[in-house]
């Protein structure tokens, strides 16, 4: 095993080269390869499916719980805004800047460092099992959704993204609803149709204003809002349809079946959920992983931002060193003292528990 300035010096050198190579969603094969050889060449056995990688440590024994550390090696499309080469990894006045650098390149290597540092270790209480996942950016069915069935059984995830390294206990799920407001056409002159518009606005306004009975106590409540619009062909026709999108952001409090039921009930018009899979999730504070973290001086909140968490069916907890505030940016960054920050952190809580 690597003393920690080593597995640092390893995992800042790595996020370099994930910078350097291009790893839009569904398009992660160059990052994919980097992250396997990385392992390889320390003789770790990996496994992959499409751009997932995913190693267990040494002495892993199939009669102990595992451990599952995950964060994403995709990105989203480059900022139009960026001033800087989104591909070149440069270091300036101790940041180092990057497409994926904050979101989530260092939480990446520093999962990658923490599981180094655990990976020969013997008599762990622990399995550990990390995944370096493709498609989160796009919650793409591609991604660690596919390879929970190949990984085996898992307790509990520890989630790498960017918190500046406070605990979210809870993140809110996602449900995108495609609504159809119904009447008849008729001629804008006469009296004529039934005016669709003046349908969805009532079921728009009930959008607007419903509140949902339970609310959770770390994410608040539900959160429903009108994203699109879509109705009418022509200015002296009734239109017959409208066509809205609601932006559903479930918690805790009730399922995405429940939420969907409660809404269907409300409304008059059609309503169908692309997908109801991207769920709320959470750990209790007083999970031991929680409690650790807790000790060493971190904060617990609910997260409002989505991640590989919605598709992880077990209890997870996201952390890790960034600020989710500089996702997406034009010329992203982080610190690389938060970089060194998120190893020692991820390592000290595991050490309390494993």
């Amino acid at each position: 095993m690597k003393d920690k300035q080593h597995l640092f010096e390893d995992a800042l050198a790595l996020l370099k080269q994930l910078i350097g190579l291009s790893s839009l969603s569904k398009e992660e094969e160059f990052t994919a390869d980097l992250i396997d050889r990385f392992f390889r060449e320390r003789d770790i056995k990996t496994h992959r499916k499409g751009n997932n990688v995913w190693v267990y440590n040494a002495h892993y024994d199939i009669t102990k719980p595992t451990i599952l550390l995950n964060s994403h090696h995709d990105t989203v499309k480059p900022n139009t805004g960026y001033t800087r080469d989104p591909l070149a990894a440069t270091v300036e006045e101790g940041k180092l800047f990057g497409l994926g650098s904050n979101d989530a390149g260092g939480c990446l290597v520093s999962l990658i460092a923490t599981f180094l540092y655990f990976y020969q270790q013997t008599e762990l209480k622990y399995n550990f099992c990390l995944v370096a996942s493709a498609e989160e950016e796009i919650s793409g069915k591609n991604g660690v959704e596919s390879v929970l069935d190949a990984i085996g059984s898992i307790d509990f995830a520890i989630v790498g993204e960017p918190t500046l390294l406070d605990l979210a206990i809870a993140e809110k799920g996602l449900m995108v609803l495609d609504c159809t407001a119904l009447g008849t056409a008729g001629h804008a002159a006469r009296n004529e149709g039934d005016n669709a518009i003046y349908k969805a606005i009532k079921d728009i306004e009930w959008f607007q204003n419903y509140t949902f009975e339970r609310t959770s106590s770390t994410l608040g409540p539900i959160k429903m809002s009108v994203t699109v619009i879509q109705a009418g062909s022509q200015h002296n026709v009734v239109p017959a349809t409208c066509n809205f999108v609601v932006d559903v952001r479930t918690t805790d409090a009730y399922s995405n079946e429940e939420t969907l039921d409660i809404i269907k009930s409300h409304v008059k018009s059609e309503v169908t959920a692309r997908s109801t899979r991207l769920k709320s999730s959470s750990i209790p504070e007083t999970h031991p992983i929680v409690k650790a973290g807790i000790v060493l001086g971190r904060k617990v909140y609910g997260s409002p931002t989505m991640s590989d968490q919605a598709l992880i069916p077990v209890p997870s907890l996201k952390l890790g060193p960034g600020d989710s505030a500089r996702s997406h940016m034009a010329d992203e960054f982080i610190y690389i003292d938060e970089i060194r920050a998120g190893i020692d952190l991820y390592i000290a809580m595991l050490e309390k528990i494993v």
